[in-house]
């Protein structure tokens, strides 16, 4: 199978998920947005979009003007090709907008190892139904996906007190996940030094907050990278049908 992962800081990859796809001989092709790549111009060449978190929000397209591209790419990838897509974080809020929803403030952030509450369709979603009824996430995140009521072909799949939809599936083939089940032993301290995410963790957690994280993600990292595991071999069948 062929992947194409949209990303926008080079330290934010597709992490385990990456790791299991290259580990059975699939084939990533890795466009570095912020370093001025360029999208493949025949998307229907790739099998499956991963698009990953970052630094940045969706409405800055001035700062960011590939960000204009970005979304037209995904949505010719999921709504005219009906392609199998991933987003993470910040690629779950542009699938959202492409979807037709809002990316909104989040009141309060959520940044730390937090419950999520599978939703009554993950039972029977062919991505997502290994999901216990409550699980631990890591979320860095500030904003959040709003607004995706009347798209009547969008499923809420997980939630938090917080947020609505922090995972989602669009006609059970695109998905957009909130929180991060991709990460490494080594991504918070990755994390942890860009500025943007370092600031945000400090905001709502106070400035001694990162050996606390390091401690609540050590804790459920084995559990995360099963989930993970499950995660990319379910979305492998989707692939293949």
């Amino acid at each position: 199978m062929k992947f194409l992962s949209l990303q926008h800081i080079a330290i934010e990859d597709p992490g385990t998920f990456k790791d299991f796809l290259l580990e059975d001989g699939h084939s990533l092709t890795t466009i570095q947005l912020d370093e001025g790549e360029n999208i493949p111009s025949n998307l229907n060449e790739f099998d499956a979009m991963l698009c990953m978190g970052g630094p940045m929000d969706t409405h800055m397209e001035q700062e960011y003007p590939w960000l204009v591209h970005e979304k037209k790419a995904i949505g010719e990838y999921v709504l005219n090709l009906e392609k199998p897509f991933l987003g993470f974080c910040l690629g779950c809020q542009l699938l959202g907008e492409v979807l037709g929803g809002q990316v909104v403030k989040s009141n309060p952030s959520e940044i730390g190892v937090l419950d999520i509450q599978s939703q009554e369709d993950t039972k029977i979603d062919p991505v997502f139904n290994f999901l216990p009824q409550s699980f631990k996430v890591l979320q860095w995140h500030s904003y959040e996906v709003a607004g995706l009521e009347n798209n009547k072909n969008v499923s809420v799949l997980g939630s938090s007190p917080t947020t609505k939809y922090q995972i989602f599936g669009y006609k059970k083939f695109a998905y957009g996940i909130q929180f991060h089940l991709e990460i490494r032993s080594t991504t918070v301290d990755e994390w942890a030094v860009v500025p943007e995410y370092k600031n945000a963790l400090e905001q709502s957690l106070g400035s001694e907050a990162l050996p606390e994280m390091k401690n609540a993600v050590n804790a459920e990292i084995s559990t995360m990278q099963d989930q993970c595991k499950m995660l990319y071999q379910n979305f492998l069948k989707v692939l293949s049908d």
